[in-house]
């Protein structure tokens, strides 16, 4: 509750959540709650860190709150909401869709006019917002393809939507139609930002689709550093990198009639993988940097391995 509105919340919101009044009242007292005005609290631990993505939810909770009953939140703004990550799109703006009113950008709001609004708005605790799969489609299609990306594979990774109502809301849209087709186009199925940034470079580089079974566990692992790797099995090479700002996901306690499969294992008498790649958070803001990394530890793994990838189109000519 607190989260989607920008880390604080009311009284009501509180006994909506099952906070008795006491047990209000004592969290005041204890200093973990505090109060910011008449009736509107925020956690003691939600005040310790102010961020911009924090800041820009308080600004659309005071516009939906401001606006008629005819205002939605749209675009980043109901993504924002959605508890979804914003990273790279613009927040300097809320916006917002409705029937009427003086579209254009006027004192730090978006309005987007459409009459009717069409389908894809609902209404959540009090609060009006585009659905997440209309969300996403309206960021695709007028976002920075990156940010779009990140974006919709964090929203298909906590399953709030599928493939099938991202094709469904693009058909919704009044513009910016074959933007968002591309933007779904290049989903990576990456369940970090770090993750989906680095996929879409490699795969707009033309590089080898990493495979979906985990890499083979290295020798001596270095238990202090946090990582995460791509697998190139055909280039016996694991691409390592940092696991910056993970998708959310909710966890769940496997049973045993459905147990997480396991691991593929290396192959003991093939070639081993014997070269890695790091790639830190920075080298992202790089692409080529990253692509020319990644292509020259291929081919150290190759030296090094006697593997050979002929190019079958160049041998028939």
């Amino acid at each position: 509750m607190a989260s989607i509105r920008g880390g604080v919340f009311t009284r009501a919101d509180a006994r909506a959540c099952g906070y008795a009044d006491a047990d209000i009242d004592a969290l005041l007292a204890s200093g973990c709650w505090r109060r910011i005005r008449r009736g509107t609290y925020a956690a003691h631990r939600s005040l310790m860190l102010i961020t911009d993505e924090m800041l820009y939810l308080r600004r659309v909770y005071q516009v939906l709150r401001a606006g008629g009953p005819g205002v939605y939140a749209s675009h980043q703004s109901a993504a924002a909401l959605h508890a979804l990550p914003l990273w790279g799109l613009d927040l300097t703006r809320v916006h917002v869709t409705g029937a009427d009113g003086r579209s254009g950008r006027l004192r730090g709001v978006h309005r987007h006019i459409r009459d009717p609004v069409g389908p894809g708005f609902q209404l959540w605790n009090r609060l009006r917002m585009a659905s997440p799969a209309r969300a996403v489609a309206e960021v695709a299609a007028t976002a920075p393809p990156v940010p779009a990306v990140v974006l919709a594979d964090a929203a298909l990774h906590t399953g709030l939507v599928t493939t099938r109502t991202l094709r469904h809301a693009v058909t919704l849209l009044d513009h910016g139609t074959k933007r968002a087709h591309a933007v779904f186009g290049h989903l990576t199925g990456a369940s970090s930002i770090a993750e989906t940034r680095l996929r879409l470079i490699l795969s707009t580089a033309g590089l080898p689709t990493p495979s979906l079974s985990p890499p083979p566990e290295p020798e001596a692992p270095d238990p202090d550093l946090s990582t995460a790797a791509l697998w190139f099995p055909d280039e016996r090479t694991v691409v390592e990198f940092e696991p910056r700002f993970p998708f959310w996901c909710e966890e769940f306690e496997p049973s045993a009639e459905e147990p997480l499969p396991e691991p593929l294992a290396a192959d003991p008498d093939g070639p081993q993988p014997v070269e890695y790649c790091w790639i830190s958070w920075t080298d992202l803001n790089d692409p080529p940097l990253v692509v020319d990394r990644v292509r020259t530890t291929f081919t150290r793994a190759a030296r090094r391995t006697g593997i050979r990838h002929f190019n079958f189109a160049q041998v028939q000519s």
